[in-house]
């Protein structure tokens, strides 16, 4: 198997070269061919690479060569990094059968569609090598180069807000120092470089180095996953990022923020008290929060799914913060629980955010505007499009049967199991998470809602027309493949859980597998693997219905206690949509049978007595979202900088036009105190330069003095 695993990975490397030398060298349409037809190939290779990883069992290494001083270069493939890699495999296939529907309708004939694909061949590569990395230097440099070419990418069209790739490309570089240095202390006591070499010293390090490699390593990885106070970058650079690259962005390189946390954190320097655990924990909750309610409240539909990834960015870490608590705590089954719906989260997100993004950048091609207050009747117009966006929708508001739904339970199951810890102050603070994540939950459904109601229901608000009659009749197959996706990782999770299991059973040290999918479908009366009793019980409710038919263990996950309560919570989306699949049929025949004589009569629509409804008298996404802005007003404290009145019909109330403007609050709590703070040391130094030479003597012999004075306390 290493020689297959090994095999496709050269294989990789070898068609992602010359994807990046024909994109340098052909010009036309040939390039954006190269980009579909080799970018796809890579996307295969890299899940077939990740597949056999995972199949094997074992893990894959390869030296590549020799630095004095710093130890070989090498490439490993784990069960951790292959679950990433295969990842970024399913979202890049889609990425890069969305260039041909973008370039047709608003790349062809205005940018070199060569740069675009030199740049993402080359990023396609630096991602694999982050993620295949085994040591420490070629991981740092892959990073290095990810960033750089992310700016590049995020800078492609060179219009609009060229200062945000600026300020994304300053926050990683902060961010990758940090990292450097957390690299650095942990590798005092090792040998080389490299990660085996990295855990196996980390065990000689001190509490005081292991908080600061964990506080190093988690801001700056939390950098790139958007985690608050430093996420104040990603809304702004989303927003400016080019539809043909922000699935990339959003779904493949916003997880190498996760990666390198789960790296670093929770396999080479892992935590040996609660309190890294609690602090993850306490800023995915708050991360959560402040994505969702900033998500709400946002009516730009790229903006809006930006602070939307800071919201499933928060519940991931949550997730992870969770498990390292769980298992400083020794907790081990627990722990593996909340890994593995971190894990199964990271690829929900990924999957439904490139989603939402691609069907973002249809809306913005048909229309030309983003703004949820211009849009509506969608549906009517693109109705193919309509089906797929709602099912993202759905599946980031977490609604069964769709994936978002089993991270999320999985998320907030193994909050619950705080309950075995034993000191209040950490049941308390879980409680409250806990609580935050429940509230973040039920805002994002208020959010999506807003999102699919005022883009397709309703009428037209804005002066928009359709630009391309493209999607009415089929959507494209990259928006089919992602909703299918949503659809079977919903439905199937008692498969996924396993795979993911591999994974988490050597970080958490136990199998969440043996408790959240029990092996109903292999069980007997005379099989011990399963007590009868429980078995009788689950039998009764159909837990083993279709085991003559389907492979794997069963359908039902499940969260399993003790001998009296053998069952804490469970549930199963599959039986759950053959349910509702039944229900919809059976309404559907009898309203069918009912209404098959009858005539359908249509009448003009009324409209309150209104000749005609306008489209400044329909409710708009602003509308909508006000109500979170006022509960929430402590949080936003909004400047009113418009407040206009006007009449919209005769006998219809007058239209208030209001607009404010929301200062974030990591800025006003963070960003602008240290600003400011900074600013006044600034004009106190300017003081300083005055021209008098007398004075500069006196700054000169009091610094002398100063250093003395150190040089004699030491």
């Amino acid at each position: 198997m290493n020689a297959w695993i090994g095999g496709t990975l050269v294989l990789f490397f070898a068609v992602c070269g010359c994807g990046l030398i024909l994109s340098a060298i052909l010009r036309g349409r040939y390039p954006m061919r190269v980009l579909v037809g080799f970018g796809a190939i890579c996307s295969v290779l890299m899940m077939i690479a990740a597949g056999i990883a995972l199949i094997d069992g074992r893990t894959f290494t390869a030296t590549l060569w020799h630095l004095d001083g710093l130890g070989s270069l090498s490439i490993q493939i784990d069960h951790l990094s292959a679950i990433f890699l295969f990842t970024a495999g399913l979202i890049y296939l889609p990425a890069s059968a969305f260039v041909k529907n973008l370039v047709e309708s608003r790349y062809q004939g205005k940018y070199p569609l060569c740069r675009y694909g030199v740049m993402y061949f080359a990023l396609m590569a630096s991602v694999v090598l982050i993620l295949t990395a085994g040591d420490a230097p070629l991981f740092l440099i892959s990073w290095e180069c990810m960033s750089i070419l992310c700016y590049l990418l995020v800078n492609y069209e060179r219009r609009g807000d060229g200062r945000a790739a600026y300020i994304m490309l300053t926050m990683s570089e902060a961010g990758f120092l940090a990292v450097v240095v957390a690299f650095a202390i942990a590798a005092r006591m090792a040998p080389d470089w490299s990660f085996v070499s990295l855990s196996a010293a980390a065990a000689h390090l001190s509490n005081g180095a292991i908080w600061a490699v964990f506080a190093l390593g988690f801001f700056g990885f939390g950098v790139k996953a958007g985690l608050v106070p430093v996420n104040f970058w990603l809304p702004r650079c989303y927003t400016a990022t080019p539809p043909v690259f922000i699935p990339v962005l959003a779904g493949v390189t916003l997880n190498l923020g996760f990666y390198g946390i789960l790296r670093l954190n929770a396999d080479i320097a892992v935590p040996r008290g609660i309190g890294p655990g609690l602090l993850a924990l306490f800023v995915g909750s708050v991360t959560a929060l402040v994505g969702i309610l900033y998500a709400t409240t946002e009516n730009d539909l790229k903006t809006m799914l930006a602070h939307s990834s800071i919201e499933n960015a928060g519940i991931i870490v949550a997730g992870i913060g969770a498990s390292l608590v769980f298992r400083a705590s020794g907790y081990s089954l627990a722990a593996a629980i909340a890994l593995t719906a971190a894990l199964y989260h990271i690829i929900n997100h990924s999957v439904y955010k490139t989603l939402l993004f691609q069907g973002a950048g249809e809306i913005e091609v048909a229309t030309g505007t983003r703004d949820m207050d211009s849009l509506g009747g969608l549906a009517k117009l693109l109705p193919a499009l309509s089906v797929v966006f709602l099912v993202g929708c759905l599946s980031i508001a977490a609604i069964p049967p769709f994936n978002g739904f089993v991270s999320e339970w999985l998320t907030l199951q193994s909050l619950l199991r705080s309950a075995s810890l034993m000191s209040p102050a950490v049941k308390i603070l879980f409680a409250i998470c806990g609580a935050a994540l429940a509230l973040t939950a039920a805002l994002a459904v208020t959010c999506f809602v807003k999102v699919y109601a005022m883009s397709f229901l309703g009428i037209r608000r804005g002066e928009w027309k359709l630009r391309s009659s493209k999607g009415i009749k089929r959507p494209h197959f990259a928006l089919v493949y992602l909703a299918s996706a949503c659809f079977l990782l919903g439905i199937l999770p008692t498969y996924v859980i396993p795979v993911l299991n591999r994974a988490v059973e050597p970080l958490a040290g136990a199998s969440a597998t043996a408790s959240l999918v029990p092996p109903f479908f292999t069980a007997t009366s005379r099989n011990q693997q399963l007590p009868t009793s429980f078995l009788h019980d689950f039998h009764n409710l159909g837990a083993q219905a279709g085991s003559s038919v389907l492979p794997g263990r069963g359908m039902v996950v499940l969260v399993r206690g003790g001998q009296q309560n053998p069952v804490i919570f469970a549930m199963s989306t599959f039986y759950g949509f053959l349910a509702l699949a039944a229900f919809l049929l059976i309404t559907w025949i009898v309203a069918a049978r009912a209404t098959r004589k009858r005539k359908v009569a249509r009448n003009e629509l009324w409209a309150g007595g209104i000749p005609r409804l306008l489209p400044e008298m329909s409710y708009t996404a602003t509308g909508f979202s006000n109500p979170v802005r006022v509960v929430f007003q402590a949080i936003f404290r909004p400047d009113i900088v418009e407040d206009t009145r006007k009449t919209v019909a005769v006998h219809f109330r007058t239209a208030i036009l209001r607009r404010r403007e929301e200062e974030h609050p990591v800025d006003r709590l963070f960003f602008h105190p240290i600003g400011n703070a900074t600013g006044w040391f600034a004009t106190l130094l300017a003081r300083m330069h005055h021209g008098r030479l007398n004075a500069y003597v006196a700054y000169s012999l009091i610094f002398l003095l100063v250093i003395l004075a150190l040089f004699r306390v030491i």
